[in-house]
């Protein structure tokens, strides 16, 4: 059964949230501030359902801990007025985020589409690698092993998120291609609802911090001006 950290402080949408979740068949952890999340999450949830604002330690705080000894799955709850706080999330390591109020039909989709499409990603690239026998991407000194699920630059380990991961993997199975960040958005995050397209560039320039010589100029993920982004090598 696929088990959810779901984080809020407000107790009446906890308990309608963890419900709806509950109804979808999904196991439940429930917490209300952010010491008790980071206790719940050494049970290894499948994904986390997490809130900014919470007391005692944040939300933000609480994603920082988690990226630093898990890469499981986060979806940011925020206010509609908090973009700041949406952008330090997604630099901190979460994957997606919802602004309040939103739906459950959007929750319950953005849950299963991260989870569908993280899925679906690591059978597409498994598929390929049976064919090698669990042949690995190269490019320079990159090297993607789908199989562990672990990037290596110069032989070091590079620590991604699981976003990060699926997006780099795209880019490189699809060298030299040209992609919109709204072709991204669709490929990568795997879904059609209203995601702030914004959310590309943020997990793009994340990943030219851990693999490009200089961010600043990169080389392996170039932008193409008015077009979008391509994987170069």
């Amino acid at each position: 059964m696929t088990t959810v950290l779901l984080v809020e402080d407000e107790s009446t949408l906890l308990t309608t949230i963890a419900y709806n979740l509950r109804r979808e068949g999904y196991k439940v952890l429930t917490a209300e501030n952010g010491k008790r999340a980071l206790e719940l999450a050494e049970e290894n949830p499948d994904i986390v359902v997490l809130d900014i604002l919470l007391p005692e330690i944040d939300g933000l705080e609480v994603c920082r801990r988690l990226r630093q000894r898990s890469s499981v799955p986060i979806i940011m709850l925020t206010a509609k007025t908090d973009e700041v706080d949406r952008i330090v999330g997604l630099e901190l390591g979460a994957d997606d985020y919802l602004t309040k109020p939103f739906s459950m039909r959007e929750l319950l989709a953005r849950i299963k589409a991260l989870l569908r499409r993280r899925s679906l990603i690591m059978a597409e690239i498994s598929s390929q690698q049976q064919e090698s026998r669990r042949q690995k991407l190269v490019s320079g000194d990159l090297e993607i092993d789908p199989a562990m699920h672990q990037v290596k630059r110069g032989g070091k380990v590079i620590q991604l998120t699981p976003r990060e991961f699926d997006l780099l993997t795209f880019l490189v199975i699809n060298k030299g291609i040209v992609f919109s960040a709204e072709r991204l958005l669709e490929e990568v995050w795997g879904y059609d609802e209203a995601l702030d397209v914004r959310t590309v560039p943020v997990h793009i320039r994340n990943l030219r911090e851990k693999i490009e010589d200089d961010p600043s100029d990169p080389k392996r993920i170039e932008t193409v001006r008015g077009v979008g982004y391509r994987f170069s090598g």
